[in-house]
């Protein structure tokens, strides 16, 4: 089974990193059998699974009950959970007892948060001190749409300047992993070398120790993506022309027709 420890050896190696996202047991179990090394129960599954608009909605209940029944069909890859929105950023105390949560009821190995201000940063460090692992989050993060929307960030020396150091400071309190989504190409290739932990990116270019997309996004199920998703299928077409077949035949009386 993959543990945190060989991420790190694999960056060593400059072996890339395998990541896509799940939210429940079939697609996770599919994922695992297809030997992806990191499953991330993403918070983004709000809106690919449970049609919220944004991430801000979902709950660390839902959370919980998705990645339960992510980690019940993953036998090889790392199962890593998203801490929503307001379950960590109220203390450390709060992120604690989340992230406590996460470990001790669902199964998965580790958690992420976003941010890497000041605030954040020492809540990682009291979350790594106890012995949960947690992956970070910098450039783009989802959480903050309000504030930032969805726009790519780090594009002016000063804001390049500061998600190098939000980075930084993650690797320094104890972040095994960290998620670059949304910077340029050049940045993410910089703090990639800058960092010993692996930089796993989404839309941040092809110098990442590793990529992570929305499974739904992969698969071609989300009628909107991102600009920087890539679809490997067309799944909305194909369960569409399935299902309207099946209904046809059932209409036609032709359904098990011999």
């Amino acid at each position: 089974m993959v543990n945190i420890q060989q991420l790190k050896q694999w960056k060593q190696e400059g072996r890339r990193i395998v990541v896509l996202t799940a939210w429940d047991f079939a697609i996770a179990q599919l994922l695992d059998r297809a030997n992806v090394d990191m499953i991330l129960v993403g918070d983004s599954l709000g809106m690919v699974t449970l049609g919220y608009e944004t991430t801000l909605p979902l709950t660390l209940e839902e959370m919980l009950h998705h990645t339960k029944a992510v980690c019940r069909g993953v036998k090889q890859a790392l199962v890593i959970c998203d801490l929503p929105f307001m379950s960590y950023q109220e203390s450390s105390q709060q992120a604690i007892h989340s992230a406590g949560r996460v470990l001790k009821e669902t199964g998965a190995q580790g958690v992420k948060l976003e941010g890497g201000y000041p605030a954040m940063v020492e809540t990682v460090a009291q979350l790594t001190a106890i012995g949960i692992p947690v992956m970070g989050h910098v450039g783009l993060t989802p959480q903050s749409v309000h504030r930032l929307g969805y726009r790519q960030q780090g594009k002016t020396p000063e804001d390049a300047r500061r998600i190098l150091q939000e980075a930084i400071a993650l690797e320094e309190a104890g972040a095994f992993a960290i998620v670059l989504e949304h910077i340029p190409d050049n940045l993410a290739k910089q703090i990639t070398q800058k960092l010993a932990i692996p930089t796993i990116g989404i839309g941040a270019g092809s110098s990442c120790d590793g990529q992570v997309l929305v499974t739904g996004d992969m698969l071609g199920l989300t009628e909107r993506q991102p600009p920087f998703a890539k679809s490997y299928v067309n799944l909305r077409d194909i369960i569409t022309d399935a299902v309207r077949n099946f209904s046809a035949e059932v209409r036609e009386g032709k359904f098990l027709d011999p």
